[in-house]
Formats: structure tokens, sequence, C-alpha cells
């Protein structure tokens, strides 16, 4: 199976813990059991500021931990001078933000085929990483 890159919109639904589970979060927690999924640090620092977020999932620092402790069994790419370039010319010739270009280059940096996200186009292709929203 082909490297898939994780966007932090599918942890953060993984780890919503209200009630009734809701079907974005069953379906992020399925994907997350797969097999060749990565991660950057910039993923893992957008989901510590969603998980203490009271509006967002408002998580117990112990949950937090928890949660945070799951994540970091996936392969977490650095953010590097090169990944902030390379964003960069994502940026310039797609016109996507800042954010999401740095998720399109680490995806590319880890030969991820594809990026699971709600953020992006669905089925668009950017520099060989195609978006999966796992969600429509």
């Amino acid at each position: 199976m082909p490297n898939v890159f994780v966007d932090t919109n599918i942890l953060v639904y993984a780890a919503d813990e209200s009630k009734p589970v809701e079907r974005k979060t069953r379906i992020a927690r399925e994907l997350l059991r797969q097999r060749n999924l990565h991660l950057s640090v910039q993923v893992l620092n957008e989901f510590t500021v969603n998980a203490r977020s009271k509006s967002k999932l408002n998580l117990s620092p112990q949950r937090e931990h928890e949660w945070m402790s799951r994540w970091l069994l996936f392969p977490v790419i650095s953010l590097t001078v090169e990944t902030f370039l390379a964003a960069k010319l994502l940026h310039a010739r797609f016109q996507v933000s800042h954010w999401d270009a740095l998720i399109l280059a680490a995806a590319r940096e880890t030969s991820s085929l594809a990026v699971y996200s709600e953020d992006l186009s669905h089925g668009q292709t950017y520099d060989g990483v195609k978006i999966i929203n796992p969600f429509l």
C-alpha cells in the first residue's frame, strides 16, 4: 500500500470524545488503523492547539497526552528549510494557503501519493499528491 499523509482534521475528528460519536469520528478512527500513514510536526502542533481549545476538543492534559502518544506512533516528518521552500513553490503554483502548501510539501517528502483532508479540493492533484476527502 502506498504512503498516505494525514492532515490535522483527521486527528481532530478521531480524538473527538463527545457523545454520541459522530460519523466523521468513526471514519477518522477507521482511517487511522491503516498502515503507511504519515504526519508532520505541523500536524502535531495543529492538533495540540485544537486539543487545548475550549471551543474545539477541550481535552484534559492527560487525554491530550494519551492521544498524542498514539499519533507519535506514526512516522512524523520534521519541517525543514527545504520543506518551507518547497511549500513556497507549491503556494505560488497552486494558490493554496501557506499552511496547506506545507502539508503538500511534507506529503511529497514522505513519498505519499495522497493526503487525507477535508481542507483541500477532493480529487485535486497537487504536484503528484492527490487529495482524498474521506468524509464525502
